[in-house]
């Protein structure tokens, strides 16, 4: 069973900085590629960013690049997004994936096959 555990949510003021993690298990952080999403349940998710099993690839949001940073920690099994010059439109709920090879370019059709629980990101202005 895949498990995937998001943890660094909070409150932060816009132009501020939070750092997300997803911790999952060694088999499921060596097989797959790794994604954030936004949203809010009930809604569509909205992709955030993803990195390639090996690292070796990244791909971003249009409305993240530049702010957000994805990488990885395969020594700790641990997946992170690095959120700077928050701002209140990043207010949404955060959730990690893990899934197939995420695509060359955004806008192409891209879900993970598992998915954390969520945490929560509120930017006051």
């Amino acid at each position: 069973q895949v498990q995937l555990v998001e943890s660094g949510g909070g409150l932060v003021q816009a132009g501020g900085s939070l750092r997300l993690s997803c911790a999952t298990s060694e088999r499921t952080f060596s097989a797959y590629d790794m994604t954030w999403f936004r949203g809010a349940p009930g809604k569509d998710w909205d992709f955030v960013a993803g990195i390639s099993r090996n690292s070796g690839r990244t791909l971003y949001a249009d409305s993240v690049k530049g702010r957000f940073t994805i990488s990885r920690d395969s020594a700790k099994n641990t997946l992170y997004l690095q959120m700077n010059s928050l701002k209140p439109e990043d207010t949404a709920v955060y959730r990690c994936g893990a899934g197939p090879e995420i695509p060359a370019t955004t806008g192409t059709y891209y879900y993970p096959d598992y998915w954390g629980q969520g945490t929560q990101i509120t930017v006051s202005s």
